[in-house]
């Protein structure tokens, strides 16, 4: 019979013998199994971040995952979400691409693929907002004009020539847009974000939007009854610090020439600024800012800005994410202000443009967008009313433009 001393000895050799032979165990088992077993929480404090390679499993409390991580390009979770789809292949009414960038549209050959695109999506009118002028303006037009079937349903903006501001330039420009309008140009634009960013003075500075200079320019445009087509600036995150708070991070790190250093660019809001400025100093200057003015992700900031300025009109191209991100604000906004916004794509790919009639036309829920490095989110539709489409769509391009086809549009 084994004395109480005994008996703890032996207790004793039981658990360490089993202690070693757990941490044998664990020792030679795959890295995997390792690190399920040695998952510890770490503790933050109220506000504070979870630590790089962590995150919040309770209040206070982060844990890294048991398994490797995947890359921002590898994760790609397959939704389980069943709910009602309706796929728009097209538009429900015919629709004028404000921002279009056909390709060939100088051609026959090209014309004709680019009819046979505009009838299966059901664009009634490209609008080609290339900034050409000139002699290669007027090219295009009669390459249109002798097109029996697309000579009412492309139309193309001037452009200008923003180098060498100074001397002599407004006078020259001035001449040159009203012969561009003469000859059958409906706008002028795309103007494009070098302005403000890129262009710069005789004396190498910085062209300011709102530079004195350009006067003449806006002036003309008013007295012609052109609508100035301008992109400023680019998206508010490609400004910002490239850190892993930025959203844009993919894009800038598969595109670094999209961020805009803050001691090499100004800021975005130096630039919304100088174009507000430009806005308020021509107010019988008809504006349509491009992108929704990148304020697509502040529609109360865009909305005062419309608010403000009754000259000022708006354009959807290439900011779809952040339309379909918030359906209930953005349905509020194109209904509240839908005389004043247009329809357009940017891009000329005609496989993304049902996305937009999806998002503007139907109700649908937590669906794909085209470009993953633009946004890693869902979209929603918006479901616009019938009369908000069609303004949308065509009317208040038809409205603006005198030198668009004024006849055949649904009422």
């Amino acid at each position: 019979m084994l004395s109480d001393t005994e008996h703890v000895t032996t207790f004793m050799e039981r658990t360490f013998i089993a202690t070693a032979a757990l941490l044998t165990a664990l020792a030679s088992a795959s890295p995997a199994a390792a690190q399920r077993g040695a998952a510890q929480a770490t503790l933050i404090q109220p506000g504070e971040s979870c630590p790089a390679g962590t995150t919040e499993i309770r209040p206070g409390r982060c844990m890294a995952p048991s398994f490797p991580a995947p890359s921002i390009l590898d994760y790609r979770p397959e939704s389980t979400l069943v709910t009602a789809e309706h796929l728009v292949p097209r538009a429900r009414y015919p629709a004028v691409d404000f921002h279009g960038h056909p390709r060939g549209f100088t051609t026959p050959e090209g014309l004709a693929e680019l009819g046979a695109a505009m009838d299966e999506l059901n664009i009634g009118v490209m609008i080609a907002a290339n900034n050409v002028s000139g002699e290669s303006l007027r090219e295009a037009l009669a390459a249109i004009s002798e097109s029996p079937t697309m000579r009412d349903r492309v139309r193309v903006m001037t452009g200008v020539d923003f180098r060498d501001v100074g001397l002599g330039w407004a006078e020259r420009t001035v001449a040159q847009l009203e012969a561009d309008a003469a000859a059958g140009a409906v706008a002028i634009g795309e103007i494009s974000k070098g302005l403000g960013l890129s262009y710069t003075k005789a004396d190498g500075t910085r062209l300011r939007i709102d530079d004195p200079a350009l006067d003449p320019v806006w002036e003309t445009a008013a007295r012609l009854g052109l609508p100035v087509f301008i992109h400023t600036g680019d998206p508010a995150e490609f400004f910002a610090p490239l850190d892993y708070t930025n959203e844009r991070w993919l894009e800038q790190a598969l595109f670094p020439n999209r961020s805009y250093p803050a001691a090499e660019y100004p800021s975005f809001e130096q630039l919304i600024e100088e174009r507000d400025n430009l806005f308020r100093r021509h107010p019988n200057t008809t504006f349509v800012t491009a992108h929704l003015g990148w304020q697509a992700n502040d529609l109360g900031q865009l909305g005062r800005l419309l608010d403000e300025m009754p000259n000022v009109y708006t354009e959807i191209g290439a900011v779809l994410y952040d339309i379909g991100r918030q359906p209930r604000s953005a349905h509020d906004f194109f209904v509240r202000y839908q005389d004043r916004i247009l329809f357009g794509k940017d891009s000329f790919q005609p496989g993304e443009y049902p996305y937009y009639w999806r998002v503007l036309e139907t109700a649908d829920e937590y669906f794909d967008y085209y470009r993953d490095y633009h946004a890693y989110w869902k979209l929603y539709g918006i479901d616009l009313p019938d009369d908000v489409l069609k303004k949308v769509y065509f009317g208040n391009a038809v409205r603006l433009m005198p030198g668009m086809p004024q006849e055949g549009w649904p009422r």
